[in-house]
């Protein structure tokens, strides 16, 4: 029996909905393959009474057709529920209309929940279907008060477009949204154990780093092989689990899916990621209302971050790839696609202990309230940053922000600094306290050592923070690791330590 791991506010969300007494539309979005329809479908089981999927245009040849084949689908569905007496509808007004005849004959007083997933894919070029959408939810379902409505999809620019920023007739319409986000890796853990499949932390730590903590994709891996043979069967070799995956990740979701890889490959190449000019450059895509809108919709279905850059003007953005299946797709699978075990060939190679530094990073980043809790500050404001200076003139080059309050202590973080050495710092964490901890992420097999030159280098590090910083404020050097810092003649230099068990927090 299927159960659904994690999602308990989004449980209790649904649970609250599904016993309101009014009306209530929900729209549910996030990151292709996340579980969105199999949460839905598990938590309201037994009690949708219309149930709907949007044809997918990957499967779709050309485009003459899509609006017949949305309708002809829909109208299959409403046959499958029980509709009788019509025939396929040449309009979506009319294709409405047979639903609301459909629920009204199935109506015994109790809640009608109705889903409708990928509610993008149906609105096709010059197809009216919004519209018909609009008149169905204001000029009948808001009428009825035992009506649930939950729209689904991956597109989240559309769903919030046209239901979250829309002016129209569907504007504040929604009475609640949903983002669902990635497992966590404690979630990735349960679903493993789920399964009975037995991979250590330091092994799920890494499947995240591949695989994102992406449902779908764990699905995927079976019981009794390792983690590297279960990315092989995955990801390499003739005939992979997730063949020609990433083309169809853009071409499912996006209306433009090349010019999407085009930014996506770019990014890839660049840690700290590119200014809007320099993609448009690179990528020969022309400045203007397409890129824009194209960087607006990778960054808000989380394969890019958008960002301002550490001491460049205000309205200047940097935007860098955030999604680790395609990182490690563009980095390691598109290269070596027809090597059916190079996971497991190269897992102790110099190359992947590259990719894991980098990849371990982005999971610390994915588990910033877990790391907060390990350092007893998850109840201090904070502000985080990732920093890095050049070492010829001082000047800083890149800082990417999440703040969950505009304190001083961030604010101070935004001064230039002069006459310093390069540095390069993963993660601050800049407290209300008065106490900027100085995050450096390590992912080791072992405890992790600390050299002389290494304790010099952290050294220059908090020397160079310090000058951002005012004479009230301390740094706290915290080492992020997988197994803990190893005691030794360096190591006194820690302040405070997380280790990989602390980012399986609940």
């Amino acid at each position: 029996m299927s159960i659904i791991i994690g999602r308990k506010h989004e449980q209790e969300e649904l649970d609250r909905l599904y016993r309101s007494n009014r009306p209530e539309f929900l729209a549910v979005y996030g990151r292709r393959r996340v579980g969105k329809t199999f949460l839905i479908k598990q938590a309201l089981k037994d009690r949708i009474v219309f149930q709907h999927t949007g044809v997918s245009p990957v499967d779709q040849e050309g485009a003459k057709n899509r609006m017949r084949t949305q309708l002809e689908s829909f109208y299959y569905s409403l046959l499958t529920h029980g509709l009788e007496g019509f025939t396929t509808p040449k309009t979506w007004m009319e294709a409405f209309y047979q639903l609301e005849q459909l629920l009204i004959k199935l109506d015994d007083g109790n809640r009608q929940v109705v889903f409708m997933d990928e509610l993008p894919w149906m609105d096709t070029p010059r197809s009216g279907f919004l519209s018909a959408f609009e008149s169905f939810w204001n000029g009948w379902c808001t009428g009825r008060d035992n009506m649930m409505l939950i729209i689904a999809g991956s597109a989240t620019s559309w769903i919030l477009g046209n239901f979250g920023r829309s002016k129209g007739g569907l504007y504040d319409r929604v009475t609640s949204e949903m983002k669902i986000l990635p497992f966590t890796l404690r979630e990735c853990e349960e679903y493993f154990a789920s399964e009975n499949i037995e991979l250590s932390r330091y092994d799920i730590v890494q499947s995240n780093m591949v695989f994102g903590g992406i449902p779908y994709y764990l699905s995927y891996f079976r019981k009794g092989l390792s983690f590297e043979a279960n990315t092989d069967k995955i990801l390499f070799g003739r005939n992979p689990k997730l063949k020609d995956e990433f083309d169809r990740l853009f071409s499912a979701i996006f209306s433009n899916p090349e010019d999407c890889k085009k930014v996506i490959r770019l990014l890839a190449t660049r840690h700290s990621g590119f200014t809007r000019e320099e993609i448009s450059k690179a990528t020969k895509l022309p400045l203007g209302g397409g890129l824009s809108d194209t960087l607006k919709a990778l960054a808000e279905s989380d394969f890019i971050l958008r960002y301002p850059p550490y001491g460049e003007s205000g309205n200047v953005e940097r935007y860098k790839l955030i999604d680790n299946f395609c990182l490690f797709w563009l980095k390691y699978v598109d290269p070596n696609k027809a090597d059916a075990s190079f996971m497991t060939d190269n897992i102790t190679s110099d190359i992947m202990r590259s990719w894991r530094g980098v990849a371990f990073e982005e999971v610390c980043w994915q588990h910033i309230t877990q790391i907060k809790r390990a350092l007893e500050i998850g109840g201090v404001k904070s502000s985080l940053s990732a920093w890095s200076v050049r070492g010829e003139d001082g000047q800083p080059m890149e800082q990417k922000e999440q703040s969950d309050a505009c304190i001083s202590s961030a604010e101070s973080l935004q001064r230039k600094t002069k006459s310093i050495d390069g540095v390069q710092i993963d993660l601050l964490i800049a407290r209300a306290d008065n106490v900027v901890n100085l995050c450096e992420m390590k992912f080791a097999n072992g405890e992790y050592t600390i050299s002389k030159e290494e304790e010099g280098k952290l050294r220059n590090r908090i020397e160079a923070l310090k000058k951002t910083l005012t004479a009230k404020q301390t740094v706290h050097l915290t080492m992020i690791t997988t197994y803990g810092v190893a005691y030794g003649k360096h190591s006194g230099i820690v302040q405070k330590q997380v280790v990989m068990d602390d980012l399986f927090a609940v």
